[in-house]
């Protein structure tokens, strides 16, 4: 069974962000357990899930507020994204790739919301 969320492009790209910062913070120092491996992790997924919650609003207006939710959880994977990359736990490429991902979510988000209003 597939529900609509799942259809849109936004929320398969936040799941990709998902399972590649996941992936990734697997690699990261122990040390790092509670610190940015909790916190992108956590802001990751919220990116998916508020879109998907959002979905199931009977408004239009929640589901742009879950909308916003979303691009402020994808705002923080991007900061965690810069201090790994500072901190060298993600090399130049990963930083990029990761930060271009969040950058066509960010649009997706941001053309939604547009076409909603």
């Amino acid at each position: 069974m597939e529900y609509h969320f799942e259809k849109l492009k936004i929320w398969q790209m936040g799941m990709e962000l998902v399972e590649r910062i996941y992936k990734l913070t697997k690699d990261f120092p122990k040390d790092e357990q509670f610190g940015i491996i909790s916190q992108i992790r956590r802001a990751a997924v919220s990116v998916p899930l508020n879109i998907a919650e959002g979905k199931g609003r009977y408004h239009t207006k929640s589901f742009i507020q879950f909308l916003y939710q979303a691009r402020g959880s994808l705002y923080e994977v991007i900061t965690l994204i810069k201090v790994s990359h500072k901190l060298a736990y993600i090399e130049d490429k990963e930083s990029k790739e990761l930060q271009e991902l969040c950058g066509n979510i960010v649009g997706g988000l941001n053309g939604l919301v547009s076409s909603m209003k």
